[in-house]
């Protein structure tokens, strides 16, 4: 049946699609899963779509082919879209988030020398000075989730990310490596890098994001603007077959199950035995006694509500990180570009379509070093 016939045959369509098949990007980490799901048990055909996985090189790769009209949509860190919007540090241009795809599951690797520096000293700040040179972490993207958790457990352990550490930017793939390599001391990013730096002896887990934040939101749907004010009804139903998805993933059963699939050369191309316990929050690595919270795809909706809070909360770290100077400050203008950033109108349409209830739009986060938000 072709992608058309598809459409017109699909059963709860609210409304004819503008376009039916889609590519959708992603990067080869273990929060790609509910993507890898909706292709692997065509969660789309239901709401009229047919998808196309593209796997990325990089964040800045899927930045491009977003921007170029390439991809649909993607799979993306949620300050990717916030930097876009913003032009910082790229091309500028008006950007959605449909729906947040994940929330922790990320982590912070230390080389095997520093990581037991730091048992030695009880201190990172005195662990980084063993090194006798400046210190060099990687991150994924310069606005984009790993560089404001890296930053943010720097500056709560009396680093300065800005002055006392070198930061670079490295696609997740390739962060392994260059550890083993020792051109670097660190890493923030996503599973299954951190499983695999511990299987090779390259370095340690030392922290997991949901220390940093508990539950705080990760990867978004993301897309251009102009994508949703041409297409809304397929937004809409892209929308709703990603939350089948991400309700399907969330079954522990179902993460072994979709850990095989990650593991292809086409998407994570990494030991599905590798992938599945991390992914599955049995496993946060050696030096946790008992694994930090897994990584949620949906709870009932509650990961999925794309707040506008949480946006608010990177525009605050730009200003923070100096990556944003001047505009607008911090308060009702913050709140005026993430509503127009995150989709939220057509989030609720989508999930009541879906019966999946909004969480509460406001809510009191908790940091690691004691601060709150909002």
């Amino acid at each position: 049946m072709d992608t058309d016939t598809l459409a017109a045959s699909a059963p709860d369509s609210p409304g004819a699609l503008e376009k039916t098949h889609l590519r959708l990007g992603f990067v080869a980490l273990s929060d790609a899963a509910p993507l890898v799901a909706a292709k692997v048990l065509e969660f789309g055909h239901r709401h009229g779509l047919t998808l196309e996985l593209c796997r990325q090189p990089s964040w800045a790769a899927v930045r491009d082919k977003l921007l170029s009209g390439e991809l649909d949509a993607a799979h993306a860190l949620y300050g990717l879209v916030y930097g876009v919007q913003l032009g910082i540090g790229g091309p500028q241009a008006d950007m959605a988030v449909l729906m947040v795809l994940n929330r922790n599951g990320q982590a912070i690797t230390l080389s095997t020398q520093l990581a037991q520096a730091l048992d030695t000293t009880g201190s990172l700040k005195a662990a980084l000075a063993t090194l006798g040179r400046a210190p060099v972490f990687a991150q994924t993207f310069p606005t984009g989730t790993h560089a404001m958790w890296l930053y943010y457990w720097l500056a709560a352990q009396g680093v300065h990310p800005l002055e006392d550490i070198e930061s670079v930017v490295i696609p997740p793939p390739r962060m392994v490596d260059a550890l083993a390599r020792q051109t670097l001391d660190g890493f923030c990013a996503g599973e299954p890098w951190h499983a695999l730096a511990e299987a090779r002896g390259a370095g340690q887990t030392v922290a997991a994001t949901s220390e940093i934040w508990p539950n705080h939101p990760e990867k978004v749907l993301a897309c251009r603007r102009d994508f949703v004010a041409h297409h809304p009804n397929t937004a809409r139903a892209l929308i709703r077959t990603m939350l089948e998805a991400c309700r399907w993933v969330d079954a522990p059963s179902h993460r072994d199950e979709i850990a095989p699939w990650l593991a292809k050369a086409d998407a994570l191309d990494v030991p599905g035995e590798l992938i599945a316990p991390r992914l599955a929050g049995r496993d946060g690595g050696v030096r946790f006694a008992k694994p930090p919270l897994p990584v949620a795809f949906f709870d009932s909706g509650a990961v999925n509500y794309p707040r506008v809070s949480d946006g608010r909360w990177f525009l605050a770290q730009y200003r923070r990180w100096r990556l944003l100077r001047g505009g607008p400050t911090a308060g009702a203008d913050d709140a005026a570009i993430a509503s127009e950033i995150n989709q939220t109108v057509l989030y609720r349409e989508a999930a009541a379509l879906a019966d999946v209830p909004i969480p509460a739009e406001n809510r009191t986060e908790l940091f690691c070093d004691g601060a709150t938000w909002p």
